[in-house]
């Protein structure tokens, strides 16, 4: 039920203007709540985890390949700082698919990790 619904049903308690714009920023501010929305089960993961983890991977390679190649130190030392942070988010992008997940309620859809 989303929030117009919740003003069209006549059997309920009608909320005055200000309890109505309460109540919204009250629900604002919990959405915001990263936290609050893991613990009730209703965080959607995007894919930019999975992107970065592809994007960081292609351009360690491509710069380990090009310095090995050219044997500039700059494209080593680019290759240095890259890969210890493509290491670092596909670990995160591990840990996130081992977690496991809270049952999806009825009539919710299923979301692949990836």
């Amino acid at each position: 039920m989303d929030e117009w619904e919740m003003w069209d049903m006549h059997d309920e308690v009608r909320l005055s203007a200000r309890e109505r714009l309460a109540l919204l920023q009250i629900e604002a501010n919990l959405r915001q709540d990263r936290r609050f929305a893991r613990r009730m089960g209703a965080v959607r993961h995007g894919v930019w985890l999975p992107a970065a983890v592809l994007l960081l991977a292609v351009a360690s390679g491509f710069v380990a390949v090009m310095g090995i190649r050219t044997s500039d130190p700059a494209l080593l030392w680019c290759f240095a700082l890259l890969w210890p942070l493509t290491l670092f988010q596909a670990f995160r992008l591990l840990c996130r698919a081992g977690r496991p997940r809270s049952r999806p309620r009825t009539g919710a859809q299923v979301t692949p990790w990836l």
